[in-house]
This record gives C-alpha cells, sequence and structure tokens, in this order.
C-alpha cells in the first residue's frame, strides 16, 4: 500500500505588512484610482478588460494599469485587479497570457473565486499574489484554512461575515482577511444571484449584472395589481454598508484589509470616503485609548451616500428595516462640482474644472485629503481668458474662481443642493 505524504502548506503565516490595516479604495477607471490613493487609500482595485464582474465600468488597458501602478508606487500604494468572474470554457483560452501581462505591469494582486483562475495564477503568474475573491462567499474558518493551505495570503470574506464570524476565523488561522466596511450591499449571495441572467440574458457572474435587485416592480394578488399607477412600485434593494462608527471593533476584531465597494461611483465618492476612513484609521492609531467619531467624519461620509446606510451582517442579521422598499430621498446635502487643477496665490484664483453646472451667489464648498475644506459664496467666476461669467454651464470647462483661502490641485468642490 503506497503511503501519500501530506504536503506543506505553499503559504505560512503572515507577512510583513502595514502596522495598521490596509484602506482598500476601488477605482473604475485611471483617474477614480488617482483621486482614491491621493485622498489616502493604501491600496486599489480596479478590473482590466477580460475577467472582471464590473463590464460596464471603463475598466483598464494594460498601458492605463502601467501607468496606475507608477502614480501608486509614488505613494507607496498597491493595485489589485479583480479577475473574479466564474469562468466558462469560452473564457479560459488567453488567460494564460493575460496573468502575465498583469505581472509585468507592475500588479501586486489578483482578487479571483474560479479555482482555474487561481491555479493558473499560481503556476503562470508567481510574482502575482492571489486573494480570494468574496465571489466564493466564505464564512467559516475551515475555509479559510483550506484556501491558505492552497497557497493564498489573504482571503476576501463573504459580505455575510459577522464579528463572531471573523473573531473565530482569526483565532484558528494566521492569514489576512480582507472585509467589505463601506458600499452597496447584494440583495443575494454575492456571485450566487441569476437575476439579470434570466431577465436580461447577461451573466451577473461574468460582469454583466444588471442590478436586477435595484428595479421597480408591480406585485399582482390573484391577477390584480397591487399598486395603482400613481403609487411607488416595489423594490426589493438593500440599504448601503457604513462601518465608520465600528472602527475601533474592526481593528480589534483582527480586519487586515477595510474594503470600500464602488468601482462604478464617481471620483467624489471614492475621494470622500476614503478621505473619511484615512482620517479615522489615522487618529485611532495615534491615540486608540481616546479614540472618539468624530461628527464631522459622518456628515462627510452622508455628503457622498447614495442610499440609507446601515452595518450589514456585522452585527446581526438584516430585517426588513435594513431594504428599501420605497422610493429613496437622496440623502447628500451637496453635488460635486468641480476639481481644482491650479490655484494662483497672487490673484486668489483657482483654476477649476467644472463637473456640474454652479453659479454666482452659490453656496459652496472646497475639501482636500486630511479633511481640509471651508466654505463660501461664489463671488466672481471667469473663463479661462478672464472674461467674466455668471455660471459655469459647459461639462469640462476650465474656469476661474475666486477663492476665501488657497486650495490646492485635486482638491474638489461641491455644490449645496437648495431643496424647491
Amino acid at each position: 500500500m503506497t503511503t501519500i505524504e501530506k504536503t506543506t502548506p505553499r503559504y505560512q503565516g503572515k507577512r510583513n505588512r502595514l502596522d495598521k490595516p490596509e484602506l482598500l479604495a476601488p477605482a473604475g477607471n485611471l483617474e477614480k484610482l488617482k483621486f482614491a490613493i491621493h485622498y489616502g487609500a493604501d491600496a486599489v482595485y480596479i478590473g482590466g478588460q477580460k475577467y472582471g464582474l464590473r463590464s460596464n465600468a471603463d475598466n483598464f488597458s494594460f498601458e492605463e494599469m502601467k501607468e496606475g501602478v507608477e502614480f501608486a508606487n509614488r505613494y507607496g500604494a498597491k493595485v489589485f485587479v479583480a479577475t473574479n468572474i466564474y469562468a466558462h470554457n469560452e473564457d479560459v483560452e488567453g488567460l494564460e497570457d493575460y496573468l502575465r501581462a498583469l505581472e509585468e505591469a507592475g500588479i501586486s494582486a489578483i482578487i479571483a473565486a474560479d479555482p482555474a483562475i487561481i491555479e493558473t495564477a499560481q503556476r503562470v503568474a508567481p510574482k502575482l499574489e492571489v486573494h480570494l475573491s468574496t465571489q466564493q462567499s466564505t464564512l467559516n474558518w475551515q475555509a479559510v484554512q483550506f484556501w491558505k493551505d492552497e497557497g493564498l495570503p489573504r482571503v476576501v470574506l463573504a459580505r455575510e461575515t459577522s464579528f463572531k464570524d471573523i473573531a473565530e476565523i482569526k483565532k484558528h488561522v494566521d492569514i489576512e482577511i480582507e472585509a467589505f466596511i463601506h458600499g452597496a450591499m447584494c440583495s443575494s449571495f454575492s456571485g450566487r444571484c441569476v437575476l439579470s441572467n434570466h431577465f436580461t440574458d447577461r451573466d451577473s457572474n461574468r460582469g454583466g449584472c444588471c442590478q436586477s435587485c435595484r428595479w421597480k416592480y408591480d406585485l399582482f394578488v390573484d391577477d390584480m395589481p397591487m399598486y395603482s399607477e400613481d403609487e411607488d412600485k416595489f423594490s426589493m434593494g438593500s440599504k448601503d454598508l457604513c462601518m465608520i462608527e465600528y472602527l475601533p471593533e474592526l481593528i480589534e476584531v483582527g480586519v487586515d484589509s477595510f474594503k470600500i465597494e464602488g468601482r462604478m461611483k464617481s471620483i467624489h465618492y471614492v475621494a470622500t470616503v476614503v478621505n473619511v476612513y484615512r482620517q479615522a484609521i489615522d487618529a485611532y492609531f495615534a491615540d486608540p485609548e481616546h479614540f472618539e467619531l468624530k461628527r464631522e467624519w459622518v456628515e462627510e461620509i452622508n455628503k457622498a451616500a447614495n442610499r440609507p446606510l446601515n452595518t450589514g451582517f456585522f452585527l446581526d442579521t438584516p430585517g426588513a428595516e435594513d431594504h428599501i422598499y420605497e422610493p429613496e430621498e437622496k440623502a447628500a446635502p451637496y453635488d460635486f462640482a468641480g476639481v481644482v487643477l491650479d490655484y494662483d496665490a497672487k490673484t486668489g484664483f483657482a483654476t477649476v474644472q467644472q463637473r456640474n453646472h454652479f453659479k454666482l451667489g452659490q453656496e459652496i464648498e472646497f475639501v482636500g485629503p486630511g479633511g481640509t475644506f471651508f466654505k463660501q459664496t461664489i463671488t466672481e467666476i471667469t473663463d479661462a481668458d478672464g472674461s467674466a461669467l455668471e455660471a459655469a454651464r459647459h461639462p469640462l470647462q476650465h474656469i476661474r474662481i475666486r477663492t476665501l483661502k488657497p486650495v490646492k490641485t485635486m482638491d474638489m468642490m461641491r455644490k449645496k443642493i437648495v431643496k424647491k
């Protein structure tokens, strides 16, 4: 009888890493990558033009990946690539070349769910770390141990994981744990929904999700509609996750990477959310015993919120009150209005690229990394040639605004929403 010896796991223990949890941000394109890192992300995750679950995002060419990696390196940050589809036979062709190209571009890690993609990456691109995607719905320490034994240094836990689950996993397995701490939640198990497939022939698990859970539906009883034409339709979208109030608990339970959802979200959303969590993490590590949640952090989060917020599965299983069944009111009191391109200290004028209509007399605020911000009323606008304007009406127009205080390149400008 032949004796089969148990092989030594390919990955042992934790690596040298940051002295605090990694702040991991989404980046749907190169501009978002730069803003996420500039506003404090330790790492960003992006999508290439194959094998990712956000086929409708701009996504990155290899040339853009290289530029993104070069930018990240200047800040000491890393770039990860989502290759988290469940591959069909026709998806496998070209996979080896794709993974080698990611390695050559300087990508630090891929985020994968399909065992075929994981094994192929380990074989043909050994410099690429492989992080297990949340699409694998990993919820228990035995499963985490399995993936560690398969050579993976990090597991992105299922969104349904609780504080209690994480504590149990960290008790048994010495491995890096990544968890979502902010952003949209899936109404189904992540990676298991097929509503989009049935309704639109777009495969959720190969990047085509049409977000069927966010649609408005008629409900019928015995062929009779429950809603009249003037009533709001039924939807079943979940509220968004926000764990800013539980930052100490996330740190103390042992989460190694704090992940923000939203590769399809705006520059304003990504930069604002990253900015807040960066400040909170740094404040905690500066003085853990006296850490307090600042009201302005919560206010900032709300300025970028797309939906009502809750704590997901961390504290308890969400109930009916954690879903959205009626039309949502826009939570954010401000809209993204522009990006600072330059500032002239002699004249006190900032050159701003317009991202949303604004006009004279409107209340605005400027915000930058580290929570620096101030409010003012727009008193003077000119075009690039110095001609006076009453409003900035044209998308991406370069205009000049007199500011009350100095601003910096890549600071953001918001305008206050006036409800009618």
